[in-house]
């Protein structure tokens, strides 16, 4: 990447592609989005709000987490990107936001904020917030968002406690772009409470990856042993294809892959040898699932 910066280390994740040879993609530690051209080269960058500029003792800090999730909706040509969970001023854990850009005028450096909501994350039983690492757009104001516990092949633990692709919709919720909330001053969820000024996007479980009985059927398996067949920790990324049945119409192929870490014991980094100690796999997952609506975003996201 040929850009100047005075970082010594620049994480990238969650792309989407917005032109052939040219793509978006956002910074998991900024948080930022960068637009590069087919060289590599930086074209532009997207600061987000003062509010979520990660701050200690007035100095830029780019710690985790940031933007970890990145969809774009073709048709309205706007880019949506999610904080993979809350800010430490939000309450550092289930109050997120979610953020939409418009790039109708990107080629003349133009891309202003146009839509920013609060996304409160999936909390299991013992209080711990499951953070995102993936959305995609699903139909004009649903989005599909991956959130997950960290348990698993590569992970803390074979005790799976949330991996799911869930459902939410903005259509209801309160747009705060614009507003105070935009500002360091102003968070959102102060000591964690929502303010009641806000409500949030309405969030529904979905698609259960750790099913018990789902796994069984191909040779995978919860709990221990700690194995090749255990689930990866990691599963961040989302695509959606039809399935072409007459019959069920709505019905679509929802693709899902796993991210190993580069985990293995015969790794090569920068032309040096490197042991990490075990080897994990990159796992994908396809389900069958329906989705009324979705058909005009997901031709356009293909190109069909």
């Amino acid at each position: 990447m040929s850009f100047a910066t005075t970082r010594t280390h620049f994480f990238v994740c969650s792309q989407g592609a917005f032109r052939i040879g040219r793509f978006w993609t956002s910074d998991e530690y900024g948080p930022y989005i960068y637009h590069f051209a087919a060289n590599g080269s930086l074209i532009q960058t997207i600061q987000p709000p003062a509010a979520i500029l990660p701050m200690i003792n007035g100095t830029l800090n780019f710690t985790y987490p940031g933007f970890e999730g990145l969809t774009l909706d073709f048709a309205k040509r706007i880019l949506y990107a999610v904080l993979q969970s809350g800010t430490v001023q939000d309450g550092a854990g289930q109050v997120t936001r979610l953020f939409a850009y418009d790039l109708t005028n990107a080629a003349a450096g133009t891309i202003p904020l146009v839509g920013e909501w609060v996304l409160l994350l999936p909390v299991i039983s013992n209080g711990k917030v499951e953070a995102t690492s993936e959305i995609h757009l699903v139909s004009d104001g649903v989005f599909l968002c991956l959130s997950r516990d960290g348990n698993g092949h590569g992970g803390s633990g074979t005790k799976f406690k949330y991996k799911q692709a869930d459902l939410f919709s903005i259509v209801n919720a309160t747009d705060i772009h614009g507003t105070r909330f935009d500002s360091p001053a102003f968070p959102v969820a102060p000591g964690g409470v929502l303010d009641p000024a806000i409500t949030p996007v309405t969030y529904v479980g979905f698609v259960n990856y750790v099913n018990a009985t789902d796994l069984a059927r191909f040779g995978l398996h919860t709990g221990d042993p700690d194995d090749n067949t255990l689930p990866d920790s990691k599963w961040e990324s989302l695509a959606l294809a039809p399935v072409g049945d007459p019959r069920a119409p709505d019905d679509y192929f929802l693709f899902t892959a796993s991210d190993n870490d580069f985990l293995t014991t015969q790794g090569v980094s920068l032309g040096v040898p490197y042991d990490a100690g075990e080897d994990v796999d990159n796992q994908f997952m396809v389900f069958r699932v329906t989705l009324p609506g979705a058909a005009h975003t997901v031709a356009l996201t293909l190109g069909l």
